[in-house]
């Protein structure tokens, strides 16, 4: 089971997706041809996602490579980037099993009512999966591995319900869809709250920056186009010692600008395959099961939070964050994670940020940086666990993409910094059967919150149907 999963996974996402849009789109009704037709867009977008990241990330890399060893950094766990940990996570006997345990449950909470989710975006079960296979590590026992996983889904799901009214009035074109990532999906309870703070503060609450609004007010000095540009020719000038070298250098400097631009540009225009390609695909679901099942109204397709990362404000935050960062990193004492290769995943911290500060860019880049802050020590915290799944990995596959350097050990922005990865992690590696009961209530009072929550709302559903069937009479 392991290296049949192994080989569907290895495929890449890229393959996978259109396959699996392309089947599902068949089964619940749509043309062949207008279902291949999708599957092929959302497979187009991850690869131009994946040729859009992989500049940032070839470009980037070397220049603060450079910045690394003219400074001196050293800090021992090497970031290996999400690609390697997917690898592991799916590379794993948790991993093997995940995506049929996954829907199992998926579909138990459907049935039962605790959910209104509809969760097919199968490649990002590699998070669940990555929790699983550090837990499994950690603790030696399968079992354990598979409770965390699980636990993790169940909260995801019940968080992606409660954050999708939100995100679907924020985001355009985005009816009957929630975010059931859980990297995105547990930064969602954080944003609440610290958004509460800052509104509470006078002063910084009548401070209302926009993305859009930055274009009006300085024209291009507001584009993210100009302001990755900007910022990549400041790293460049990192890369040289002396006022001599930088201006030797001016052509590198200035292509690394450019780049970072061009990153800033691509990813929005990326993005609209996405939605070309899925919407179909969740049009027709979400007919389906209002046909097929009773009282299945208000239901939302999970899709993966790739559809609106090319939100302006997302953007700009990104890309002021990426240095922020990298000081954070080498002046927070404690810490051991310099964030390289995951830095393109910096984007992904945010689909669920936005609809609570309303793209605000400045309560948008507070929240992003106590975020951050705090990832990078739960990345640290949770390294030698990945170390540990990686050289199994590694051993098992040879793969290199999570060969981790002799001397090192492992981590990874994504999903390693999430506060639910880390929270999940603690009570059950460190707490044992006190941490398990405690995640257990926690899910099983999510999951009655949410069916009382569901049940209201479908109260008043009938209650207004009812009303307009009486006015029409």
């Amino acid at each position: 089971m392991e290296q049949v999963f192994a080989y569907i996974i290895g495929l890449g996402a890229a393959v996978m997706m259109p396959v699996i849009f392309t089947v599902l789109g068949v089964c619940i009704g749509i043309k062949l041809g207008d279902a291949l037709k999708s599957g092929l867009k959302v497979g187009v977008g991850f690869i131009g996602l994946s040729i859009v990241t992989a500049l940032l990330t070839s470009a980037l890399g070397p220049a603060l490579q450079s910045v690394v060893e003219i400074y001196g950094l050293q800090l021992k766990v090497f970031d290996m980037g999400w690609p390697a940990a997917a690898s592991v996570a799916y590379n794993t006997a948790v991993g093997a099993f995940i995506i049929p345990v996954c829907l199992g449950v998926n579909l138990l909470m459907l049935l039962t009512k605790t959910t209104r989710t509809v969760n097919i975006d199968l490649w990002n079960y590699w998070h669940f999966a990555f929790i699983g296979a550090v837990i499994y590590f950690a603790t030696e026992s399968l079992a354990w591995g598979f409770f965390g996983a699980i636990i993790c889904y169940i909260v995801t799901l019940v968080l992606a319900d409660m954050t999708a009214y939100k995100f679907q009035n924020f985001y355009k074109d985005m009816d009957g869809i929630s975010i059931p990532q859980p990297f995105c999906a547990g930064f969602a309870p954080f944003a609440w709250i610290i958004n509460k703070g800052l509104d509470k503060i006078p002063g910084l609450n009548k401070i209302e920056i926009d993305a859009e609004g930055m274009k009006k007010k300085f024209g291009i000095l507001g584009e993210p186009l100009f302001l990755g540009v900007v910022v990549g020719v400041g790293i460049g000038c990192l890369t040289c010692t002396s006022w001599n070298e930088i201006v030797d250098n001016i052509p590198k400097i200035l292509s690394l600008g450019i780049k970072m631009g061009a990153v800033m540009e691509l990813i929005p225009r990326v993005t609209v395959l996405f939605i070309e390609g899925l919407k179909p695909i969740s049009d027709a679901t979400r007919s389906l099961i209002a046909r097929k099942f009773k009282g299945a109204d208000g239901l939302s397709i999970g899709m993966s939070p790739a559809l609106v990362i090319g939100h302006p404000t997302t953007l700009v935050v990104s890309l002021l964050l990426i240095p922020v960062t990298l000081l954070l990193a080498v002046i927070l004492p404690g810490n051991q994670f310099l964030p390289l290769a995951s830095l393109a995943g910096m984007f992904y911290l945010f689909p669920l940020v936005l609809p609570f500060t309303k793209g605000n860019v400045l309560k948008t880049f507070i929240i992003g940086l106590i975020i951050i802050t705090a990832g990078l020590y739960m990345v640290t915290n949770i390294a030698p666990a990945f170390t540990l799944a990686a050289h199994d990995v590694f051993m098992a596959t040879g793969d290199a993409a999570v060969a981790i350097p002799e001397g090192f050990e492992g981590g990874s922005l994504d999903f390693a910094s999430s506060p639910l990865c880390w929270v999940l992690y603690q009570c059950t590696v460190n707490l044992k059967w006190v941490g398990a009961g405690v995640l257990v209530i926690i899910a099983c009072g999510m999951m009655w919150w949410n069916r009382v929550h569901i049940a209201r709302n479908q109260r008043d559903m009938i209650s207004k149907n009812s009303d307009k069937l009486q006015e029409n009479i």
